[in-house]
């Protein structure tokens, strides 16, 4: 398993490398992690800034003897850099070793992007003078622009070489692989496993209200996450939340870009911030239960596990409308709204009007996203990438 961050590390990578991990071991598979020094895996030296990443996997696969190289593929982790004059040029550190790895390669994307949320990670603003800032904006929307087919090509030349490759969602999946020549040419196999997510807390929501000292009355919609501007959390206090609903909201420091630039100040009355950083899973499994329902007002997502963990807490969404949300929306487990201060207030009311059948419908869904579903999902894949290679495998 291949994952540069990884447990302790903060996350939404490794977090989710560290419960399929446990999941997997769980389930009788040997499973070896090659990450970042500051995990706790079993292979190190893994580093957005260094440049000999294909070294490193090569060399674990080599001395762990592994039938399976299992990449979790997020390209910043990797050290994605995007060529300003040759988009030709545009790499990560991890593309020979897809070109030079001699056992069977499994890649779980967790970034694909249409051009409007491409472009839209440019807006990203970091604490320097307004000049500067200026000058920093203009240059990363020009590589942006000039590298858009550019990351799509390097998502797809990984699905190519991939034996078996994994998205979340039926969006990720059209958006990488659906967009060649008007063809599919990932010919190796794609699979749409979902996101794992449970529960590490037992509380119940007056426990889990009294624990966070939030009102035992009304609705609460959850907001969690880094603080980033992709996260869109500045549209919250522009919304005139309804009268019977709260935001709480729990903004923890992104430890991997202390540039960026992103002021909350939550002056509303219907809006608690905790201000409590980042969170432990019991603790965040708890404020979970204490919520009716998560808000996620995002400007870019490719995925979000804020919304699987909400799902599997019994918790249904209002999102905007990105193609992401919309896909589970669609399913009857949210409601997504334009991003716009009046959508979000109008998308509470509605959710709160027919919450029974949306509760229904996200209970019935969260068992698909139990972690030893996922486990079995992820063995019997393997399974057939094996065989693939050697008949007789056992």
């Amino acid at each position: 398993m291949v994952s540069t961050e990884y447990p302790p590390m903060q996350g939404g990578v490794g977090r989710y490398a560290g419960k399929l991990v446990g999941s997997l071991r769980r389930a009788g598979l040997e499973v070896y992690v090659v990450c970042n020094e500051k995990g706790k895996g079993d292979y190190y030296g893994l580093s957005p800034y260094n440049k000999h990443n294909s070294d490193v996997i090569s060399k674990a696969v080599r001395d762990s003897e592994a039938d399976i190289a299992h990449i979790q593929y997020e390209p910043g982790l990797y050290g994605l850099l995007l060529d300003p004059i040759n988009p030709n040029n545009t790499t990560t550190t991890i593309d020979s070793f897809y070109h030079d790895c001699k056992i069977p390669i499994v890649t779980t994307f967790h970034s694909a992007y249409n051009f409007r949320q491409w472009m839209n990670l440019a807006l990203i603003t970091e604490s320097t003078s307004n000049f500067w800032r200026y000058i920093n904006f203009m240059t990363n929307s020009w590589k942006h622009l000039l590298n858009y087919n550019s990351f799509i090509n390097l998502n797809r030349e990984k699905a190519i070489v991939s034996k078996a490759n994994i998205v979340f969602s039926n969006y990720l999946y059209t958006l990488i692989f659906g967009r060649a020549g008007g063809s599919n040419t990932a010919a190796s196999g794609i699979n749409v496993i979902y996101h794992g997510a449970e529960p590490s807390s037992t509380r119940n929501k007056e426990e889990a209200r009294s624990l966070f000292s939030l009102p035992q009355d009304g609705r609460i919609a959850l907001a969690v996450g880094f603080k980033t501007a992709t996260k869109g959390w500045d549209i919250l206090e522009k919304i005139n939340v309804p009268h019977d609903w709260l935001i709480v909201v729990n903004p923890s420091k992104n430890p991997y870009n202390s540039k960026e630039r992103v002021d909350l100040r939550f002056r509303n009355d219907h809006i608690i911030d905790l201000q409590k950083d980042l969170l432990d899973e019991e603790e965040l499994s708890c404020l979970y239960y204490a919520a009716d329902a998560t808000i996620l007002p995002y400007r870019v997502s490719s995925g979000s596990g804020v919304m699987f963990d909400g799902l599997a807490h019994g918790l249904p969404f209002v999102a905007s409308d990105l193609p992401f949300f919309s896909e589970f929306s669609s399913e009857g487990l949210g409601i997504t709204v334009k991003r716009k201060p009046d959508a979000f207030a109008d998308g509470l009311k509605a959710l709160a009007e027919e919450y029974d059948a949306y509760a229904k419908k996200v209970n019935n869904f969260k068992e698909k996203l139990k972690w030893d579903v996922i486990a079995k999902q992820h063995a019997s894949l393997y399974q057939q990438v094996c065989e693939q290679v050697s008949p007789t495998f056992n």
